[in-house]
């Protein structure tokens, strides 16, 4: 699989990090000293099914920072670097946010956008993007990723990420209390035994991959929207297709499986865990727009 949805990574392991803390804290056993206690056991996947979410979320800028290398352009130091800047400015103006930070890392093509908040954003670019594409496709790529910022996809996806974690999480309790009930002897103490642990661990992995397509399935609606916004920006679609033919004949480089759902460029051999759709079903799109 060549690409996973944003926070796949971060967001499953901090989710795991928190369930395994929890047992180790006693929650567990708060939850099932007295049967499975529904309402107490939905609070608790709701705060840590949102708390992964949101923490993968704040932390995604210093993450893709440093997962990357990217270096922020601070004082451009060459035409190339100040022409990035003037074209991110004047984009995010048309689109009405705040101006992002703008980076170039050392990499094949590919670019993509971050950030807790439209004005707290990060836009990056790769080098091997800026050496194989004409100005103009260039920028429909920059322009889309400022349309990801400008739609508050980061957020939204954030608070997808939230809900199905929180079914997740919970599912995978309720399944373990009935596997740990059923594998326990007469006379033991009640109390979740280390088949709870082990069971709602397993079943953590196992949901959060089916979940993940819920996930992946909005990722690639997102990537048409941001198309179209691309498109908006620049005034007409062609730059954005010429963009995407491009970046289908190119041997486009693999992001961190943490910002795979933040490129521009995507696909994969499973196409039902794919963040981005193929480019030919992207220029289609734009083409019936």
């Amino acid at each position: 699989m060549k690409r996973i949805l944003l926070f796949l990574a971060t967001n499953l392991a901090i989710m795991l990090v928190l369930g395994i803390t929890a047992s180790l804290l006693g929650v567990n056993q708060y939850l099932t000293a007295k049967g499975l206690n529904l309402g107490a056991l939905l609070v608790f996947a709701g705060l840590m099914g949102f708390g992964g979410a949101f923490i993968s979320l704040w932390l995604s800028k210093p993450i893709a920072k440093w997962s990357t290398g990217a270096r922020v352009i601070a004082q451009p130091s060459n035409p190339t670097e100040r022409w990035l800047l003037d074209t991110v400015a004047r984009q995010a103006q048309k689109a009405g946010i705040a101006l992002p930070e703008v980076a170039i890392y050392e990499g094949a093509p590919n670019a993509f956008a971050t950030g807790a908040t439209k004005n707290a954003s990060l836009v990056a670019v790769s080098t091997g993007l800026l050496t194989s594409m004409t100005h103009d496709e260039v920028e429909a790529v920059l322009a889309h990723e400022v349309a990801h910022v400008a739609n508050g996809d980061m957020v939204t996806l954030t608070l997808i990420q939230g809900v199905v974690n929180t079914f997740v999480i919970f599912l995978a309790r309720v399944v373990a209390y009935f596997v740990d009930q059923f594998l326990r002897r007469d006379g033991e103490e009640r109390g979740p035994g280390i088949a709870f642990t082990i069971t709602s661990v397993v079943c953590d992995l196992l949901f959060g991959l089916v979940a993940s397509i819920i996930v992946a399935w909005f990722s690639r609606q997102r990537e048409y929207r941001a198309d179209r916004g691309a498109a908006r920006i620049m005034g007409t679609p062609r730059p954005m297709i010429a963009a995407l033919r491009r970046l289908g004949g190119l041997d486009h480089a693999d992001l961190p499986k943490n910002l795979a759902a933040a490129g521009i460029a995507g696909g994969g051999v499973l196409a039902l865990f794919s963040s981005h759709p193929s480019c030919e079903d992207r220029i289609a799109a734009l083409q019936q727009a």
